[in-house]
């Protein structure tokens, strides 16, 4: 399918923010080490952070496009206990999955790229470590992935933190209609296909200046990284594949009626949940932050002034707090202690 009537380089610089996602922070520390675990639904890449004895477990699940390396530096800063409102936050020893497709995993050997195969993943990780429930995290389509796992398999999860979780939303957005648009048969591969021939630099600063407010907050350090990811995928065969199948399935979800949508498996969720919200994503939505407020049972909501669409890698340090604040309460009240999540956006 083509469209003659758009220039080749407008349609391709139309789908720019659909580049993966990239690392930053606050410091440049090394990204966390990492390996290969063997699961049921076949290998994936886990990236692990230092903790000291005694931290709760912790998965961190990446968005579109990304990988472990979007959660580089909020592991490191919650892999120490905190004080928040005179209660004590746990240390979390945290665990961040590349999922099959991304970063290092594999692609899956039965190409199944739906959320559903997406959930299985992480379910697999956090059974083959026998150490749940968990603080569950995920980004975007992580977001929408650790929202299914949490309503359908609530004994395995403590806490769930949602940063701009993408469920279904059909108001009318630039950036979100150029992914349907990357989506369409015959439209997308050849688009990424386009985009491939772009230089890794200009394609990370791209994505950087759609997925922040304030670009300047990528450090030289985090774009080096991002350059040299994109370089390496740039050599994978299944690196389109894997963007196109994800980007299809989330597409499928927004449009998704009846029991089995993302918006019924929020209201299932009995985790504490906390929701945060960047004021200029420009993906998601921060308006959503009402509606999600109200459905999720036990919520925390939060919207973070001048951040983007991955607060947790231009902000990780706002991010850290907030989820401080937010444990040391989940931990106090599941202790019978003083400390109750609020429900209103702030």
């Amino acid at each position: 399918m083509t469209h003659p009537n758009v220039p080749a380089d407008a349609l391709v610089s139309a789908v720019a923010s659909a580049v993966p996602s990239v690392p930053s922070g606050a410091a440049p520390i090394e990204p966390w080490p990492g390996e290969l675990v063997q699961l049921d639904i076949g290998e994936v890449f886990v990236r692990s952070a230092s903790a000291e004895p005694g931290a709760e477990p912790a998965v961190f699940v990446h968005g579109l496009g990304g990988s472990a390396l979007n959660w580089t530096d909020l592991m490191g800063l919650l892999n120490q206990p905190a004080t928040a409102r005179n209660l004590m936050a746990p240390a979390l020893a945290s665990e961040a999955i590349d999922l099959p497709g991304f970063g290092f995993s594999p692609p899956p050997a039965d190409d199944d790229y739906s959320l559903a195969a997406r959930a299985a993943a992480v379910v697999g990780l956090i059974e083959k470590r026998c150490n749940w429930p968990v603080h569950l995290v995920g980004n975007s389509l992580g977001g929408a992935v650790t929202t299914r796992v949490a309503a359908r398999r609530p004994d395995l999860v403590r806490t769930l933190t949602l940063i701009s979780p993408a469920l279904p939303d059909l108001r009318p957005r630039v950036l979100p209609m150029r992914l349907a648009l990357v989506s369409a048969p015959g439209v997308g591969r050849w688009l990424l296909s386009k985009m491939q021939e772009w230089p890794p630099d200009q394609r990370t600063d791209q994505s950087i200046s759609e997925l922040y407010a304030e670009p300047g907050r990528f450090q030289s350090e985090r774009r080096d990284e991002a350059i040299a990811e994109i370089t390496r995928r740039d050599g994978l065969d299944y690196a389109i594949d894997a963007m196109l199948g994800s980007s299809r399935a989330l597409v499928a979800e927004y449009t998704r009626p009846g029991p089995g949508s993302l918006w019924r498996d929020a209201a299932r969720v009995v985790a504490p949940t906390l929701l945060i919200h960047g004021s200029h994503d420009r993906l998601v939505n921060p308006s959503m932050v009402g509606r999600a407020a109200r459905t999720f049972k036990n919520c925390r909501a939060v919207v973070l002034p001048r951040v983007g669409h991955v607060a947790m890698m231009e902000r990780p340090d706002l991010v850290a707090a907030e989820m401080r604040e937010f444990l040391a309460i989940a931990s106090a009240s599941a202790h019978g202690g003083r400390g109750a999540l609020t429900q209103a956006s702030r």
